[in-house]
């Protein structure tokens, strides 16, 4: 059975073909800058990564992309193959704690919370409306990244501030990569041999966020009501002091949405290095001897020390392991290396040795990077949101 996993962005789409219950990646794609005249995309099939050009106005020809690339190579010998389809969902709200067949309701409630996504769910709806036209038979599913989350208590979700903003307009904590951290509990469930563990589960990329699990549920994470909350990314802020926001509106004469987005585009390894946003060119610049590189990234090692070391007492100490994923925690060696020099009061010891011996374009893309006489075991393990979305696709579509 053949399930096909869908991420759009607000100008990109992600997707992926998978064989079902095997496993087994069939095709997958990347289309990237929907609207703009220099639009593309590149195809994965059997390893090779093939590219293609034209001009893709919406999300619409950007579907149409998507069916003329599955049938081009094979992928599928009509489309009434394709059993489910999978969408990620940028925001749940309280409405969702797990993922749902779609129906007219379920889009209805999603177009409710754009006001808590404005950058991701019109991307997200445009990608489910634009399937549904393309293939109005298939079943499809939403997953969401808060999903996971919803199991947090009021002591973590609950900001400090007028509980009715909680109760008119939603203001609360809700966390993000929700399906990445799941995947990961899920993994370690499986490796560990037993169901409520205890992690901190580190999913640093270009977007970043930290989850505490309890007992094999989210507990506690660093993202908030948006994105933007907590550790510093690659060109997000993170968790800041809300008055800079009126302070940099009356000094510079901008408008809240205007500093908003620089703190989302503009900020992060890009703000303090002043031109790098990618982990890998900051490494450059620090080769090269340039101080705001250095100063990015001892800011970004400092944020995520941080935050292990307060869930690290959320958990009583009681951590079964802490897990690095996502394309910095699972490639940046000497990153995850100095995080965990700074943890050894706390007792948790790496493995140079290991920890440099794993990463994607290593022999090794997986494993255990501390010692054995470590306080907490630390590992390194891939992501796979994808796969995440179409297990979750296939259990409810065979419902």
């Amino acid at each position: 059975m053949k399930f096909l996993c869908v991420n759009a962005g607000s100008s990109s789409l992600k997707f992926q073909l998978m064989e079902m219950p095997e496993e087994k990646v069939v095709i997958s794609g990347y289309i990237e800058k929907i609207g703009s005249q220099d639009s593309f995309w590149n195809t994965k099939v059997n390893g090779e990564k093939i590219r293609g050009e034209r001009f893709i106005p919406d999300h619409t020809e950007a579907v149409k992309v998507l069916v003329e690339e599955l049938l081009k190579y094979k992928a599928v010998e009509s489309m009434e193959e394709i059993k489910g389809i999978g969408h990620r969902v940028l925001h749940g709200g309280e409405m969702y704690a797990d993922s749902v067949l779609i129906t007219d309701e379920v889009i209805k409630n999603i177009e409710s919370l754009t006001k808590l996504g404005p950058l991701h769910i019109p991307g997200n709806l445009a990608g489910i409306n634009a399937m549904k036209e393309a293939l109005p038979n298939t079943p499809m599913v939403a997953v969401f990244d808060t999903a996971f989350h919803q199991t947090m208590p009021e002591l973590s979700y609950i900001y400090p501030v007028p509980y009715e903003w909680y109760e008119k307009y939603g203001v609360r904590k809700y966390g993000f990569h929700g399906t990445s951290h799941k995947y990961i509990t899920g993994k370690m469930q499986e490796m560990l041999g037993k169901k409520d563990v205890n992690l901190i589960i580190c999913h640093i990329g270009s977007g970043s966020s930290i989850c505490c699990v309890k007992d094999g549920k989210s507990y506690d994470t660093t993202m908030g009501l948006t994105p933007l909350d907590g550790l510093m990314m690659g060109t997000r802020s993170g968790a800041i002091d809300p008055s800079i926001i009126e302070y940099v509106c009356k000094e510079s004469g901008m408008d809240v949405s205007e500093v908003t987005n620089i703190l989302n585009k503009k900020s992060g390894l890009l703000g303090v290095s002043v031109k790098y946003a990618d982990h890998r060119d900051v490494e450059k610049g620090m080769e090269n001897g340039e101080h705001l590189s250095f100063l990015a990234n001892d800011l970004y090692i400092e944020r995520v020390v941080n935050y292990i070391a307060q869930y690290f007492v959320k958990l009583e100490g009681k951590v079964d392991a802490i897990v690095f994923t996502a394309g910095l925690g699972e490639n940046a060696r000497e990153f995850r290396e100095a995080i965990l020099t700074k943890l050894s009061c706390l007792g948790i010891k790496v493995d140079k040795e290991a920890n440099m011996g794993i990463a994607s374009y290593c022999d090794k893309h997986e494993g255990k990077i501390s010692t054995d006489d470590s306080s907490v075991d630390v590992y390194v393990l891939p992501t796979n949101e994808e796969l995440m979305i179409i297990k979750d696709t296939y259990d409810i579509v065979n419902k």
